[in-house]
């Protein structure tokens, strides 16, 4: 099931998953115009691109081992790290060990819907 705008209650079996790339598994959680969760399921490997976009994204890491690039910085981080990308700083990843990243995109991300 495709998640709806300004849902109230929002259960995980319910959420369909998209492919973001190979290995990876994209999950829009809940939204309103103004926030966005987005939960990423990644294999070992997978690649999440260096890119940049106009909104704030906060994201943490609920599993998994990752290895971040945000602007011209690298750093390792695993469960319990977050990471703040300010709108227009180029951003990616690799997944060292399989996890998941939990994103939280201000304003939204109507690409993603």
């Amino acid at each position: 099931m495709k998640t709806e705008k300004n849902l109230i209650w929002g259960y995980g079996e319910n959420t369909d998953g998209v492919p973001a790339g190979d290995g990876i598994i994209r999950q829009v959680k809940s939204y309103t115009d103004e926030v966005m969760v987005v939960e990423n399921h990644f294999k070992k490997g997978a690649v999440g691109a260096l890119h940049s976009h106009p909104h704030t994204q906060i994201t943490y890491v609920i599993s998994g081992v990752f290895e971040f690039t945000i602007g011209e910085e690298k750093r390792v981080v695993k469960k319990g790290d977050t990471m703040l990308k300010k709108d227009g700083i180029s951003h990616g990843c690799v997944c060292l060990e399989e996890g998941i990243l939990l994103d939280v995109f201000s304003p939204m991300r109507e690409d993603f819907v």
